[in-house]
Order: C-alpha cells, then sequence, then structure tokens
C-alpha cells in the first residue's frame, strides 16, 4: 500500500476509535394516565410504543405523540412486546399466568395463551420467529408461535427468571435473578445448553447485547454491569452504574449500551468492544429504571414519575398526574 494510503487508512481508523461519545439528553415527554409500569418496547415500523401500564397496555403514536392509554386490559401486565414484521403486540398478565395476542392499532385480542407460572419478561428470537415468555414463578420458559398463537413447547431453566435478550443467531440469554447467573437457550433445538455465573453480579435484570462486538450486558443489582462474552462466557469486565437498575438496551445507531438507574435518576453510556468503559451519564429522573430503543433511529424511551415520600418499610407511590414517557436521544 502507498504510504500516503496506508496514513490515511491508519488516521481513519483512530478517529473511528475515538469517535467522540454523543451528547444524549431528555429531548421530549410523552404523557399518558396513572398507574404502575413495567417493560416496553417500541413497533419501528408502526412509529409506535407499547408500555405494561400495571393493568393496561399504553400505546403512543410516536409521530403525533399522542397517547391510547388503554388499549388493552390485563391482570399486572409486565411485558408489551411488539412482533417485528407485523401489528401485532403480546402482552404478559403475571396474575393470570397467560399472554395475550393483540392488533397494536386497534387493540383488538387474536389469542389469549397459557404460560407458566407469573410470567414475566418476553423476547423475539428472529433466527426461529418466535417468542419466549420468562416465568419466574415457574422457573420456566413458555415458548409461542405468534403466527398460529400456538405454545410450541415449554423449557425449563429453573430460579427467577428476568429479562432475556436473543442475539439473532439461534441463542437466547436470560438473567436468573436468583442464581446470578446467565442461561443461554438453542432456540432451534429449545433447550438449555449451558450457564454462565456473573462474579459478582447480585441480583442481575436487565439485559442486552452488542453483537458487533459478541458481548453480554447484564445489569446488576449491587450498581453495576457485568460484561461477559458472547460466545463462551467469560466475564471481561465489571462497571459502576447508576442505582436501581432494571432494563438494559443497545442502541445500534450509535453503538452503545444504555442502563438506566431508576433510583439515582441517570442513564449510564457503555462502549463494548476490547475494552468497555463508561462514557457518559445522562440525566432522567428519579423512578426511570426499564428502558426500550427504537432500532431504527436510537431513541430511548423510559417510563417514570415523580415518586411521594414512602413511609418506612413501603415502596413509594407515584404522584398522581406525573406519569411520563422520557424520550432520550442526542
Amino acid at each position: 500500500m502507498p504510504r500516503i494510503l496506508f496514513l490515511a487508512a491508519l488516521f481513519a481508523s483512530a478517529a473511528g476509535a475515538a469517535a467522540p461519545v454523543p451528547q444524549y439528553r431528555v429531548v421530549a415527554q410523552l404523557n399518558a394516565g396513572d398507574g404502575g409500569w413495567d417493560l416496553l418496547s417500541v413497533a419501528s415500523a408502526d412509529r409506535r410504543l407499547y408500555v405494561a401500564h400495571g393493568d393496561r397496555v399504553t400505546a403512543f403514536d410516536l409521530r403525533t405523540g399522542k397517547a391510547t392509554d388503554k388499549l388493552l386490559s390485563g391482570q399486572r401486565i409486565h411485558a408489551a412486546l411488539a412482533i417485528p414484521g407485523t401489528h401485532e403486540v403480546l402482552s404478559t398478565n403475571g396474575e393470570s399466568n397467560d399472554a395475550v395476542l393483540f392488533d397494536g392499532r386497534t387493540g383488538t385480542v387474536r389469542a389469549t395463551i397459557p404460560t407458566g407460572t407469573k410470567p414475566d419478561a418476553a423476547a423475539y428470537d428472529p433466527a426461529t420467529r418466535t417468542i419466549w415468555v420468562m416465568n419466574p414463578g415457574s422457573g420456566d420458559i413458555t415458548v409461542v408461535d405468534p403466527r398460529s398463537a400456538k405454545v410450541l413447547a415449554t423449557v425449563a431453566v429453573g430460579g427467577s427468571l428476568e429479562m432475556g435478550e436473543a442475539d439473532g443467531h439461534g441463542h437466547l440469554y436470560v438473567n436468573i435473578e436468583d442464581k446470578n447467573e446467565v442461561a443461554v437457550i438453542d432456540t432451534r433445538a429449545r433447550k438449555l445448553v449451558r450457564r454462565f455465573p456473573l462474579d459478582g453480579c447480585d441480583g442481575p435484570t436487565g439485559i442486552a447485547i452488542d453483537g458487533r462486538a459478541n458481548e453480554i450486558v447484564s445489569a446488576c443489582g449491587g450498581n453495576a454491569v457485568a460484561i461477559v462474552s458472547e460466545p463462551d462466557g467469560r466475564q471481561i469486565a465489571k462497571l459502576p452504574i447508576g442505582k436501581g437498575a432494571d432494563g438494559a438496551a443497545f442502541d445500534p445507531v450509535h453503538q452503545l449500551a444504555l442502563v438506566p438507574g431508576g433510583r439515582d435518576g441517570n442513564l449510564t453510556l457503555i462502549r463494548l468492544g476490547a475494552k468497555p468503559a463508561v462514557v457518559g451519564t445522562v440525566p432522567t429522573a428519579v423512578s426511570a429504571r426499564t428502558i426500550a430503543v427504537d432500532p431504527s433511529t436510537g431513541r430511548a424511551y423510559l417510563p417514570a414519575a415523580t415518586l411521594a415520600p414512602a413511609p418506612a418499610g413501603e415502596r413509594p407511590k407515584a404522584v398522581p398526574g406525573t406519569f411520563r414517557v422520557l424520550v432520550v436521544a442526542p
């Protein structure tokens, strides 16, 4: 290679490695009715956001910001998962032990599907086009075919299952909160194939995958994240984050992992790769503990509400009229 071209390539590589971190900030707030909340997801093609909002699923039109406060009713809804390539959403009902498939535009229910005990998080696996519902009450995962609305299998794992994330290549990674480990599921064979211990990570909840770096981020209860190698489960790093993390997400547009700290009211930005590092912190709001990222824009969405002082031994309650979804973007 000629010297000039070599130097140009070298400088370009160095510039890419030292690319500035985007200056994320809260750019908007989406308002809706009162109530508790849990997990949420974005339907990029429909430009809609779905939030598990206590006894209902709330939908937002991301073009206008308008909310449909009760698109669907339920019983302690934990997840509202937009199904890629369709207009449908799957919600999980923690009290009635089932999941509901419905039209995300109208709320029309197509099917109610039995699950294990206390269904919580749900993940879509693009390799098999199936949905995986984590059941912490029974320690197993219900595998659902969204096209036929049928249960294909139940995969025994054991433990209190938290969030899961598929890598798109036939593997699902699930945090096990009471065992401080990650379960690895072969989604084609529908079986547990291995477990990764998360050393020093107490009570892992949210999980995110950077497919380019082949790294998994698990949000820990001790104000930290554990980062492990996807192929072999080798722990690469443990990094500090804010207090009260529940969710985690990967922004494929800006190539950063995002982990919200609900008790501190901040969002930690993590750059993965050979030397994972915290590269920024964004002020959000106390109580903003779960997150979803629109993979087409990189915008992050975090539900929150103002919390009233709580009596000793009780959880704080939201002040009426303060629920909103924060929109975070550069």
